[in-house]
Parts: structure tokens; C-alpha cells; sequence
């Protein structure tokens, strides 16, 4: 079998998920929906694949040129058609073998399984008895590439050839399936976030004033690779001093230099599923007095957030909640009257000068994963926490974030490996 870093999910989760998704559809309906591209750099260089995490979600094959179809019969009824990309001599010396149709039937649980080049042929079969057309449109609301997927391509190329074809979306369905997770889900999750955290606890002795933050960078990616982390989740911030203030830093080409702070959003990936961490720790292991309140402010209101996280609370009034328990921390550290949060006590809009964004994303096989758009709280849901405060005319930031479950009194810490304490921080920084 194809070599992989991780111990895969078993098939009768994918088996469970295309079930549950055929449920939801009704009788005549094709489902289409296609692996994302290797993208090319330049001259002949190409990125890592990055799988669609739909694709995944429903098959566990993370190969490029992947294409699953799924025509739904009557009362949820399916049958399954996956197809993969051929192996030939070339493609074995140059890059390695792909998977055998044994193989990708072992992974995913679908029995009928094909080489890609009969994709047009069974599109042409499925549409002649299909009454609609279920394909696979990226819509979540953060969105903003002008990049073409594969899916976007293959559906032009469709629309050209079937323009009459009453087309769907998946995203709807499969943005609600995603939010909770399932066991084997969860699996994955807690390895990508045992490893985000203790990989960072890890090099927390070893960060000092005069280190870049290309540095520590390095070392932490290579603390995750060699826990079986294949790549960061996303592009990690790793920023000091004023950049603590900017949200998606991502250059990380300074050198730290003493009395600054360091923000660390990091994750780890693990079987294609995400962790992501947020850390503030000083430079020089000891934070000063203003640095310490503003972090017990941050952490102060990261624990009522994680208080607040029950099933059946919905996401917004969550959000306008944590807004308003962050307000009373700001007038504390007085960079807000109490006369101005008066105005406003509900829901303070005069917060968002130091704390900006959202305190909580969703979490999955995407880093801000898939979800309605004002979901409402449940049992095995995984999602992050993540205040902030950020005061650029102190060139001081700090961010707290761990990932949680939820459980039906309450939610789970994943990332216990990493410290949240101060006392815990220095401690570790000063190497005991």
C-alpha cells in the first residue's frame, strides 16, 4: 500500500459518511466530486498536495486526479463509483507507484473502483437517468482565492456539455455532516493537537533573546515531523515584538530581541486533520509587570469563553458574550473607559480596537473548517478558543488559542501538553 506517516481511518467511517450523505439526498441524485490539483510553482516544481477535504471526508484517499460519483437510488439507496489516477513505469520511477484499486477499495470501502480516463464515459451513463446533479461548491463565507480547483474546472467543463443539468450544491449538506465529529475523527484530532502542543512545549527551553523567528520555526516543524506530523496545518505565525499586533503574520524573519514577546499560531497535521495553537511566551523566559496583566486578561477571558462553550448555546450570542467579558478586562488595563463600555453594555463595539476578531472557528479537516453560518453549540463538535488582546502603541500582543470538545457539561481541552500558565511558561523556559 501506498506509505503512509499515519495509522489511516478505518473504511466503515468513510462507508458511514457516504451513507449519511445518500440519506440526506433525494432519489435520481449524482453526486460528483473531485480531488483538488497539484499546483505548479515554477519551471517543472509543484506544491505538496493538499486533498479536498470533502473527498477526504467521504473516501480517506489523499491522491491527486481522484474522483468519486455516488447515483442515489431509492430510500438512500447508493452505488459507488471511485476512480484514481493509472500508475505506469514513468510515473513509478519518477514519483512512486499510486494506489491499486485493491488498495483504494481497502481505504475508502467503495467496492466498484476505476482509472480516472473512464470518467467521462460513466459521467455521460450517470447523467442520462440522474435528475440532479449534486457537485461540489466551495461557499464558505472566508473564501477569497481567484484560483480555479479541479472541481471548479471539471464542473465548467460540465456545464458546457450538460447546460440543461439541474446542478446543486454539496456544501450545505456536507458543511453540517463535518461539524461533528465522529470517533475515528476524533482519533486523528487528538494526535495532530498531542502534537502541536508538546512539539511546541518542546522548544520552549531553548528560545532565547538574538533568535530568529526563522529559527524557532525550524525547529518546531521539525519537532512535529518527527512525532509523524507530515506539514505545519497552515503557515505558522511565529512573531515578536510589534508584529504580536499583526494577525496573520506569516514573514517570521526577525530576530527576537529581549523584553519583546513572541506570539506562536501554530498547528500540526496529522491524517489530514488540523491542530491549531496560539501561545505568548517573553523572549527572555520572564514576562514584565504589564506583559503579565495583559496576558491574565487574555487568559482570564479565555476561561470564561471555555466556560460559556455548553451545548444549545448558539455561536453568536457566544461571540457577543466573550465581547463583552473581554471589555471589562480592557477597562482594567485601561485602554477603555467605563463610559464607553456603558454605551454599549451589551455588546461593547468599542473592544474591537484591541480584540478584532472572532474568538471561536470551527475545527476539522480544514483549519477553519466547514459549518453553518450561525451554528449552534453540540456535543462533538471541536472548536477553537482564542482571544486576544493586541495594543500596537505598546508594540504588545498576546493571543491564547486551544482546541476543545465539546461534551454535554462542558468542553475538552486537547492541547493539555501546552502551558497556559505563566508560572508554567517561565518555568519551562528556564528549562525545569
Amino acid at each position: 500500500m501506498k506509505t503512509l506517516r499515519y495509522t489511516p481511518i478505518p473504511s466503515c467511517f468513510y462507508e458511514s459518511a457516504r451513507n449519511a450523505l445518500a440519506g440526506r439526498l433525494p432519489e435520481g441524485a449524482l453526486v460528483v466530486l473531485h480531488a483538488n490539483d497539484v499546483y505548479p510553482t515554477n519551471a517543472d516544481g509543484t506544491m505538496q498536495h493538499h486533498q479536498n477535504a470533502d473527498l477526504h471526508y467521504l473516501t480517506g484517499i489523499d491522491q491527486e486526479e481522484t474522483t468519486l460519483m455516488m447515483l442515489i437510488g431509492k430510500n438512500g439507496q447508493h452505488t459507488d463509483t471511485l476512480l484514481l489516477r493509472e500508475t505506469n513505469e514513468r510515473i513509478v520511477i519518477w514519483e512512486g507507484a499510486r494506489l491499486t484499486k485493491e488498495e483504494a477499495r481497502e481505504i475508502s470501502g467503495v467496492r466498484d473502483v476505476r482509472w480516472t480516463q473512464e470518467y467521462q464515459t460513466l459521467l455521460a451513463q450517470a447523467i442520462a437517468s440522474a435528475k440532479y446533479v449534486y457537485w461540489e461548491r466551495d461557499a464558505h463565507p472566508r473564501r477569497y482565492t481567484d484560483v480555479q480547483t479541479r472541481n471548479e474546472r471539471m464542473f465548467a467543463a460540465f456545464h458546457a456539455n450538460y447546460p440543461n443539468a439541474e446542478v446543486r450544491s454539496l456544501y450545505p449538506l456536507l458543511s453540517r455532516m463535518r461539524l461533528v465529529k465522529g470517533e475515528p475523527e476524533l482519533a486523528q484530532m487528538r494526535e495532530a493537537c498531542r502534537i502541536t502542543g508538546e512539539g511546541f512545549a518542546a522548544i520552549l527551553p531553548l528560545i532565547k533573546p538574538g533568535m530568529g523567528e526563522w529559527e524557532m520555526e525550524a525547529l518546531l516543524g521539525s519537532e512535529y515531523t518527527r512525532r509523524r506530523s507530515r506539514k505545519f496545518s497552515f503557515l505558522p505565525i511565529i512573531a515578536s515584538g510589534a508584529d504580536t499586533c499583526v494577525l496573520h503574520y506569516i514573514s517570521n524573519h526577525k530576530v527576537c530581541k529581549n523584553g519583546d514577546l513572541i506570539l506562536f499560531d501554530v498547528g500540526a497535521e496529522y491524517g489530514g486533520y488540523a491542530g491549531d495553537m496560539s501561545r505568548t511566551v517573553p523572549a527572555n523566559g520572564k514576562f514584565s509587570p504589564r506583559q503579565k496583566a495583559v496576558y491574565e486578561a487574555v487568559l482570564a477571558v479565555h476561561r470564561y469563553a471555555a466556560s460559556i462553550m455548553l451545548p444549545g448555546v448558539r455561536k453568536t450570542d457566544y461571540e457577543r458574550r466573550v465581547r463583552a467579558r473581554m471589555a471589562q478586562e480592557l477597562v482594567n488595563l485601561g485602554l477603555l473607559s467605563v463610559q464607553q463600555v456603558q454605551r454599549e453594555a451589551n455588546d461593547p463595539s468599542c473592544v474591537r480596537k484591541y480584540y478584532m476578531h472572532s474568538v471561536s472557528h470551527s475545527l476539522g479537516l480544514d483549519v477553519h473548517d466547514v459549518c453553518p453560518k450561525d451554528p449552534v453549540f453540540a456535543v462533538g463538535q471541536v472548536w477553537t478558543i482564542e482571544p486576544g488582546i493586541y495594543i500596537p502603541e505598546e508594540n504588545l500582543g498576546v493571543r491564547i488559542e486551544t482546541d476543545v470538545l465539546i461534551h454535554p457539561d462542558g468542553v475538552e481541552d486537547l492541547i493539555p501538553g501546552a502551558p497556559l500558565e505563566v508560572s508554567d511558561i517561565e518555568r519551562l523556559m528556564r528549562g525545569e
